[in-house]
């Protein structure tokens, strides 16, 4: 005998289901919550995963960032009131043979990084003041929003000038243009020149508020300049005395022509450190690394979350399992009437797993649904950034779908294998 038309079955199924509505619609909440579940947490996982990405590319994923580190020291000599010098970190001499031994290099940018209170006229703020060389700029990605950048000449000249974030400006200036005004650096005298923000090259300003755009609070000076004024001892006092530190450098970022020839020069600027520092007072940070290391957390971070939610996705296919074989004991009069009118056994099983396959597909759109709104709901709530991929949608939805199937083959198969005289007699 034909086996029914697909059409047909899909009819049957539904109004099969209909004379259930309660009993099926708790049985699709199962698969609702799974589906959703898997959707949201892929998202949030995601979105957390794209932020740490990006924070990481902006270090540039071909340099490499030396930083001073301060090595404790005793408190046996550190006690009393007297004041003391404390020298450490990297030296002009590490840059030197850095720019002359790391093979594949394109920059080398130093800089020294202090803190002093920013003022122009009654409003003051304090903030990292960044001593660097023209070509900064370029090596960290930032985007000018007006004026210009550092440029050669200043350097050589040690000209009393600045570039300020786009934060600062809007703290200071209050609104008003802060290009050829001067503020004042600790006791020190500079003309602004330029506004830097920190969003990465290729995203647009926001119109009509070019300086607004971007978070950057930093100020940046002619390295040339900071030196010719302060030179390298910088003093720190509390109510026990003071400490002068001599810190050269504080920080120089590496630039190497290609990700591939990165590893090789990290190995030759350990080698240059070693042989130069007695003690290990820098820090070697590799943002290559870093992204590598992200990204295997990624990967590992979404099948813990995955396999979290798909616990929840075979809660939903145990109760879609237990709903069907209560159908098939309540509907058992019903299969021995259909076996005894022709039906084979093929129609009995494609008759259950269809109705088994209408509620994880109906269970799964709806929880597709409530799984994008959820993301966007905790974004607008908590300002964690989420994001929505069709990995997410399709394999949530997928898995859904197969563990539906797969809890739904065995009612069907039990249905079918019935006596259909034992069937018949059953009340």
């Amino acid at each position: 005998m034909n086996t029914m038309p697909p059409k047909r079955m899909v009819k049957l199924a539904f109004k099969n289901l209909g004379q259930y509505k309660l009993r099926a619609g708790l049985t699709m909440l199962g698969i609702v919550f799974g589906v959703c579940s898997v959707v949201a947490m892929l998202s949030v996982g995601e979105g957390a995963n794209r932020e740490i990405q990006e924070k990481i590319q902006r270090m540039g994923s071909q340099n490499i960032l030396i930083k001073s580190v301060k090595v404790p020291k005793d408190e046996s000599t550190s006690g009393g009131r007297q004041s003391m010098l404390a020298s450490y970190g990297l030296t002009y001499e590490d840059a030197r043979q850095f720019s002359q031994f790391v093979p594949n290099l394109v920059a080398s940018t130093p800089m020294k990084i202090l803190r002093y209170d920013v003022q122009y006229k009654a409003r003051k703020l304090q903030t990292d003041v960044v001593a660097t060389v023209p070509w900064f700029l370029r090596v960290q990605h930032y985007r000018m929003v007006r004026g210009r950048f550092l440029a050669g000449s200043d350097m050589e000249f040690g000209s009393p000038v600045c570039v300020i974030g786009s934060r600062l400006a809007r703290i200071l200036f209050a609104g008003c243009d802060p290009i050829g005004r001067t503020l004042n650096i600790d006791r020190d005298a500079y003309t602004v020149v330029g506004i830097v923000g920190d969003i990465a090259q290729g995203e647009l300003p926001v119109e009509g508020e070019l300086w607004l755009g971007g978070e950057n609070q930093n100020v940046y000076i002619p390295l040339r300049t900071y030196l010719n004024k302060r030179g390298d001892l910088f003093a720190q006092w509390s109510q026990g005395g003071g400490v002068f530190e001599k810190i050269e450098l504080h920080e120089v970022i590496l630039s190497i022509d290609k990700q591939e020839n990165v590893e090789r020069a990290v190995d030759a600027v350990r080698r240059i450190l070693r042989k130069n520092h007695k003690q290990e007072d820098y820090s070697i940070v590799v943002p290559l690394e870093l992204i590598r290391q992200a990204r295997e957390t990624r990967r590992l971070f979404n099948v813990v979350l995955g396999s979290i939610a798909a616990i929840s996705l075979i809660v939903g296919g145990i109760g879609i399992m237990n709903i069907m074989l209560a159908t098939v004991s309540e509907r058992t009069r019903e299969i021995g009437i259909r076996r005894a009118l022709g039906a084979t056994r093929r129609d009995i099983v494609l008759q259950f797993l269809m109705e088994t396959l209408i509620l994880s597909l109906s269970g799964g759109t709806v929880g597709l649904a409530i799984g994008a709104v959820i993301p966007l709901m905790i974004t607008a709530t908590t300002n964690v950034k989420t994001v929505l991929t069709f990995p997410s949608f399709a394999v949530a939805f997928g898995v859904s779908v197969t563990v539906s199937v797969i809890f739904g083959i065995y009612p069907a198969r039990r249905a079918a294998l019935m006596d259909p005289i034992e069937a018949l007699r059953h009340e």
